[in-house]
């Protein structure tokens, strides 16, 4: 594990990440390398799922799995005789999906209230460990959190997680949007 802990979004959709957590994976990016190649053991991953498949499901909004990078070690696989994805192992824990709206207030990686989903529309986002705890603590994983930032983090989350949101993601309402398929689907 290196010395500082690092905290990540993958953004990937709910099927796929049943995959990866069954198998104990995390591939990103359609199976590229570069976005693997930055984790390390010892980091956490917080996996949103803007959809419940890809690239046509039903639209999702929710964080779906939560865990810490086992060694970092970076492998392909041979899904198909043209698809060899790099993933790299992840301790996936036991957590319940945690929808995204109640949440927006205290994540502080997402700057624009209004239209977060500009937030996600890489694929995979380095994060303050704050916000790591906030989405451990509202998917029911406190212990992934501990050291990830102090309490007041969780805090917000508890202030945020009982009112109604009314922010939307705006990110199919821009002109941007509507040329890259990836971010209108968040």
């Amino acid at each position: 594990m290196s010395d500082t802990r690092r905290f990540w979004i993958g953004v990937v959709s709910r099927s796929h990440v049943e995959r990866g957590v069954a198998g104990g994976f995390l591939q990103l990016n359609h199976g590229k390398r570069a976005p693997v190649q930055k984790l390390a053991a010892g980091d956490g991953v917080a996996i949103y799922s803007p959809r419940t498949a890809y690239p046509d499901g039903a639209p999702l909004q929710a964080f779906t799995a939560i865990g810490t990078v086992a060694t970092g070690a970076i492998y392909q696989v041979q899904m198909a005789p043209d698809f060899t994805p790099y993933r790299v192992d992840v301790r996936w824990a036991a957590c319940r999906e945690a929808p995204i709206a109640p949440l927006i207030a205290a994540l502080g990686f997402i700057r624009d209230k209004t239209h977060w989903g500009a937030a996600f529309r890489f694929g995979q986002l380095r994060i303050e460990a704050g916000d790591f705890r906030v989405i451990a603590e509202a998917m029911g994983c406190p212990a992934l959190a501990d050291g990830a930032a102090p309490p007041d983090a969780a805090e917000a989350v508890q202030a945020t997680a009982d009112k109604p949101s009314t922010a939307r993601s705006g990110a199919t309402h821009s002109a941007r949007a509507r040329t890259s398929r990836t971010t209108s689907k968040l």
